[in-house]
């Protein structure tokens, strides 16, 4: 791998290219993002760290942001990189609007932003943005909720529900298994929640959710009907978990009184 690491517009022997690869690397390390869309309505969840003791949250910046009225992202991995493409997303978006006359659709907005990450793999002097993002929102004119990806290579893709981050792979594969198209506005929002509480352990304080609905402003959830959902969703575990208890300990019982020597069957003589 020497020299291969160093070098961004030059390939290993066996096709890599290291540093977009770090860059992905740095991506996993960041805090989870999850996107899932609904019958009529997207949302976003994010994972946010613990605040310091004295640190000002009210300017601390949110792992969500608006890139015009429609269209909203999250990502994960480096903050200070984010910034920069969420600006460079904002002012493709505004000189749209001035040039077109037309707000950008998600699609195209996601393929700027895709296409910024790619430039940033073949460049001599810079190295890739070590950000992925999750980009939601509502085409113009249209009522169908919109979800894309983008990666540090510049790949961009459509889903469903996707999550990004570390443990992004266990949130997936919770999505893939509970996720289904026809939800309303409250179950898409409680998956969201469901699937972050996969990988988040210390509960509301430290989740964000932002919804998105057709000609609507973007909404962020008050922290008190956060934890209302985590709460919930908590106690629906634990009904679930006693349920099964409950009949684990029903099939055990009867295996026993249908034992020969254990009750019905087993009378001695």
């Amino acid at each position: 791998m020497s020299g291969y690491d160093r070098a961004l517009s030059v390939f290993s022997p066996d096709g890599h290219v290291f540093q977009v690869e770090y860059a992905m690397e740095a991506v996993k390390r960041g805090t989870c993002a999850v996107g899932v869309k609904g019958k009529d309505v997207v949302v976003l969840g994010c994972e946010k760290r613990s605040a310091l003791k004295l640190q000002d949250t009210r300017i601390t910046p949110s792992k969500i942001a608006m890139v015009d009225n429609h269209a909203v992202l999250a990502f994960a991995g480096l903050n200070a990189d984010a910034r920069i493409l969420i600006d460079k997303a904002r002012l493709e978006a505004q000189s749209h609007r001035l040039t077109v006359e037309d707000p950008v659709t998600i699609e195209y907005i996601t393929k700027y932003i895709a296409g910024v990450q790619q430039r940033y793999t073949q460049s001599g002097g810079v190295r890739p943005f070590g950000i992925s993002t999750l980009v939601v929102g509502f085409d113009p004119n249209d009522r169908t909720p919109r979800l894309y990806q983008t990666e540090p290579s510049g790949i961009y893709s459509a889903w469903k529900a996707n999550a990004i981050g570390r443990s992004s792979k266990t949130v997936r594969e919770f999505l893939e298994r509970n996720h289904q198209d026809d939800m309303d506005r409250e179950q898409t929002i409680q998956l969201t929640i469901k699937s972050l509480l996969e990988v988040v352990q210390t509960g509301a304080k430290n989740i964000e959710v932002a919804i998105m609905a057709p000609g609507q402003a973007i909404e962020m959830l008050p922290d008190d009907q956060i934890e209302a959902y985590v709460k919930s969703i908590e106690t629906e575990k634990q009904e679930e978990a006693a349920k099964k208890k409950t009949a684990r300990v029903g099939t055990t019982t009867a295996a026993i009184l249908t034992r020969p020597g254990g009750g019905e069957t087993g009378e001695s003589s």
